[in-house]
């Protein structure tokens, strides 16, 4: 492991030297073998970042290589969807989640390539790192911290920088 990745441990979230609070799926870390959609978990392996997305109209561009979320943005996580597992817009038959949310939990998301970008159906979708709710909740599988730790941490991501889970 290199300084720059993003390793979640049972303190936080290490990155760059520092430990950040951090919260996990509410079934917490399972082997990547295990991991189905709508399970809750986090899996376990070694995640490259493969893109950011940020709110235009709350935030300015965190890094250069950000895109901004639009009103039609979401992420279809329906394993019979030919886009599961893919950033798909409005309207969209398929279930799906909207990535412009009233609250601020998505306002800046990393995204990870966990069961991307040739997604097996089921096999669970979205595997963010994005604002928690509140400090210690849970989230659906994804990583979660402070939105001042967040803001921290994006534009010091590097092209190596992985997110590291283990069991």
């Amino acid at each position: 492991m290199k300084p720059t990745d993003l390793v979640v441990t049972p303190l936080g979230l290490r990155f760059m030297g520092r430990v950040f609070p951090c919260s996990i799926g509410h079934a917490g870390i399972v082997p990547a073998k295990a991991k189905r959609e709508g399970d809750r978990a986090t899996p376990a392996g070694v995640h490259r970042l493969v893109g950011m997305l940020y709110r235009p109209d709350r935030l300015t561009r965190p890094a250069d290589w950000a895109l901004p979320i639009g009103p039609s943005d979401l992420w279809s996580d329906d394993p019979l969807d030919t886009e599961y597992n893919l950033m798909v817009r409005a309207p969209h038959r398929f279930s799906h989640e909207p990535l412009r949310r009233a609250d601020p939990m998505y306002d800046l998301v990393i995204i990870t390539d966990w069961n991307w970008p040739h997604a097996e159906p089921g096999r669970g979708s979205a595997i963010f790192i994005h604002q928690w709710r509140r400090p210690g909740a849970p989230t659906a599988g994804c990583v979660a911290l402070s939105r001042r730790d967040l803001h921290w941490i994006a534009p010091r991501i590097t092209y190596q920088t992985r997110l590291v889970v283990r069991l």
